[in-house]
């Protein structure tokens, strides 16, 4: 970064830097790492334009700025991202909490619901959004990941919900099967690992480099996950109680005839706001 710049100037170097390294969004990311930067609200940094730039800001929006010419995620580099109103704490070994996931969330929230478990919570934001919102709600969230475990827990504190919540180390239902919660809950949600083996190499730098890939893909046909709540999901709902996953876009009819052969009622497929296939919901 030129020394002597005011924030303005800065602004529109480190635009002219992320716009050259092929970044989508230069001018928005570099204004949310700018402001991150500054510590000061996005909304008002355009009142701290004509001031310059400190050399202890200059430095660390040098240091944003460089990381994300090399695609690392704008929550990566400030540690934190906006769901459902709420910033949760995000790195490398969580999924980025996505505006498609809140869909889940709004269906979920549609009914009441006490007992609610989250299968592969990492980041725990669709499971400590849902306490939030329900404060007589209790939760379970399960990650095969001691990283995901670790940052979920993190956020149901960030939240004060971890008096209503536990996180367990779990492999979708095993070893789930073994605490006597046959028929212990309302609404179970997940939005599990659906991108396809083949499918990771067209992912933009963003995510195939920087997130966590055991979120991402099974490895397989991106289905595994949903074969294996299909499966054992029934032994853990309430009867009457729902299920909620997020899928691909294009995975809504085979997610929909796992759930009808598991047994599951009222399947449906529910939309995100561009139209796309996003969630499909069932009934025990």
């Amino acid at each position: 970064m030129t020394p002597g710049l005011t924030v303005g100037q800065a602004l529109v170097q480190a635009t002219r830097r992320l716009a050259a390294a092929g970044v989508e969004g230069a001018s928005r990311d570099a204004r949310w790492l700018l402001a991150w930067a500054l510590g000061t609200p996005p909304e008002r940094l355009t009142l701290a334009l004509p001031e310059p730039m400190t050399s202890d800001t200059a430095a660390r929006f040098d240091i944003a700025i460089a990381r994300r010419v090399t695609h690392e995620p704008v929550s990566h580099i400030t540690g934190r991202r906006l769901f459902w109103g709420r910033e949760f704490a995000v790195d490398r070994d969580v999924l980025d909490p996505r505006p498609e996931t809140e869909v889940l969330v709004e269906l979920a929230l549609a009914e009441p619901f006490e007992r609610v478990l989250d299968l592969g919570t990492g980041t725990g934001c669709i499971l400590v959004t849902l306490l939030a919102e329900r404060p007589e709600a209790i939760g379970t969230g399960t990650d095969i990941s001691a990283a995901a475990r670790s940052h979920a827990w993190g956020n149901a504190v960030r939240h004060r919900v971890s008096d209503r919540v536990e996180i367990l180390a779990s492999d979708w239902f095993r070893p789930l099967d073994d605490r006597g919660i046959a028929g212990r809950f309302d609404l179970v949600v997940s939005n599990p690992p659906y991108i396809a083996a083949a499918e990771m190499a067209g992912l933009s730098r963003d995510v195939r480099e920087h997130e966590p890939r055991l979120a991402l893909t099974d490895e397989g046909d991106g289905l595994s996950a949903y074969r294996a709540i299909a499966a054992g999901v029934e032994k853990v709902l309430a009867p009457g109680g729902r299920v909620l996953v997020e899928i691909g876009p294009a995975q809504a009819r085979a997610v929909a005839a796992m759930f009808r052969q598991a047994g599951l009622d009222d399947v449906a497929v529910h939309p995100d706001l561009d139209g796309r296939d996003r969630v499909v919901s069932g009934r025990g």
